[in-house]
């Protein structure tokens, strides 16, 4: 005999709501085309004229990289302010992938440097406006104190997965056999079949996203926009007059994502619409954030210095064939999608027993302090010579062990721990840890060297399980501050 819960919470998809199956093809396409286009742009970016590349200065387009890694998530503040105030989160994402689909045309048509400026522009605003609703809309399907949230979140973490598994594999392929400008539209292709399948599946999704939690009178709108506008402005002056520039970018996205982390805690903290449970639970977060913060420092340079090293260091000679330099792209995601299963699983099994979520981030930093570590033993024990290729895929293995502690972990906590008014903002504030990793991710590459690979890593990887076990001292104190969120 069904219960109440049961009919409201249909077990459709792997035990969860059919609305999951939406979102997690949605975002598996999605990311299809974020990763995939990801995989080949730092190549794009540094290699020669001759080779299809813009010839920029690898240290300039590592931070251009991480500059634009942190943008997305940064944009996740705009993309949740219009979600919490404007459209609502269903409506606010259907918009932002399109804002994503025009991006990388962009980049498919546009030659030079006025494709890259308008594609990832248009791609880094329109992926924080999807990102923070597509976590908003997964949390609304679970009722609060429904023990399959974190098991939801870990498989739709496998559809991103999914996406971020094939996306670099192909765009690969076509970038070193027929040109980047082609793997770039590949990444188009995959954006527009993931808009494509999002529209026949919305019907599934929880009335509540199409809700607007907070929305503006009219002459807050007219204020917002305005502020919008000098913002905008404020940027174009800079720009044109050289305070920032491709040499400095990681440097300024870094300083304005800490700033907007620092606002948008104390918008927050200091609302009247937040009770003084919820503020406690709101500071709970700061620490799991800075933790997060260092996580992602580290998990994002996947994207900067490792991508640098397979390129230059690894031995990509498979019997008289060169693998493509972005495949190693593909390694965190495979392991993701097969382990993400048996993570969901355990802590289901384990139930009230699994570990708190504080001590999940703590063991997910130490990982990728334990990868950092094995980083600088290559560069000790190997000195000039060729890594064999499996020796970088055992490192991305260990980022995996670390991710799954930490990252859907953290996009099911944000949504626990959200105050009612403000839902969407806090799984911003955890995409902006993410996008402070990102950005500094960026700024690190310049110090990464051949010849300091064993300091470079080593000091890294010391300073994140230091942080991962003073987050493990703090467990108490922050589950106190949680007041009952696990």
């Amino acid at each position: 005999m069904s219960t109440a819960t049961e009919v409201e919470q249909p077990r459709e998809f792997f035990g969860h709501p059919r609305g999951l199956a939406n979102l997690f093809g949605t975002e598996m396409w999605e990311r299809f085309s974020y990763y995939g286009m990801q995989a080949i742009l730092l190549y794009y970016l540094y290699f020669s004229v001759a080779d299809g590349g813009l010839a920029i200065d690898k240290a300039t387009a590592a931070g251009i990289v991480g500059a634009y890694g942190g943008s997305v998530y940064l944009a996740t503040i705009a993309g949740s302010w219009v979600a919490d105030r404007l459209f609502g989160p269903e409506r606010t994402l259907f918009y932002s992938g399109c804002l994503i689909l025009l991006g990388h045309v962009a980049l498919a048509v546009l030659p030079g440097v006025a494709g890259v400026a308008v594609g990832l522009i248009c791609v880094a605003i329109g992926s924080g406006g999807l990102k923070a609703t597509a976590t908003t809309l997964v949390g609304a399907l679970y009722p609060d104190g429904d023990e399959r949230r974190d098991a939801g979140f870990s498989l739709f973490y496998m559809g991103i997965n999914l996406g971020a598994l094939v996306g670099p594999l192909l765009t690969g392929l076509l970038q070193t056999r027929v040109g980047f400008h082609y793997g770039f539209g590949l990444a188009a292709v995959g954006m527009a079949a993931g808009l494509a399948q999002y529209t026949v599946g919305r019907k599934n999704l929880p009335e509540s996203g199409r809700e607007v939690p907070n929305p503006l009178d009219g002459p807050a709108k007219v204020r917002s926009f305005a502020v919008i506008a000098v913002g905008v402005a404020a940027v174009v002056v800079l720009v044109l007059t050289g305070v920032i520039a491709a040499g400095n970018l990681a440097d300024v996205v870094t300083w304005v994502i800490a700033a907007a982390a620092v606002v948008l805690f104390a918008v927050l903290l200091l609302s009247g619409r937040v009770e003084r449970v919820e503020r406690q639970r709101v500071v709970a977060f700061i620490p799991m954030f800075l933790v997060s913060f260092g996580f992602w420092s580290l998990f994002q340079q996947q994207f900067t210095v490792l991508a640098i090293y397979a390129e230059e260091r690894v031995d990509l000679d498979l019997f008289g064939w060169q693998v493509p330099p972005s495949w190693f792209n593909s390694v965190e995601p495979l392991f993701v999608v097969l382990l993400a299963p048996v993570f969901a699983a355990l802590w289901v099994r384990l139930g009230r027993r699994q570990p708190p979520t504080p001590v999940k981030f703590a063991l997910g930093v130490g990982a990728m302090g334990i990868a950092f570590l094995v980083m600088a033993l290559l560069g000790f024990t190997k000195g000039d010579k060729v890594i064999p290729p499996l020796l970088l895929v055992l490192v991305l293995v260990i980022f995996v062990l670390g991710e799954l502690c930490l990252s859907p972990v953290g996009l099911s906590l944000s949504t626990k721990l959200a105050p009612q008014a403000y839902t969407a903002q806090m799984v911003a504030l955890f995409y902006l840890s993410l996008a402070l990793g990102s950005s500094v991710a960026g700024s690190l590459a310049e110090y990464y060297t051949k010849d300091n690979e064993p300091a470079y890593f080593g000091v890294l990887g010391g300073a994140a399980i230091v942080l991962g076990l003073v987050m493990a001292a703090l467990t108490p104190l922050v589950r106190r501050l949680m007041n009952g969120v696990r």
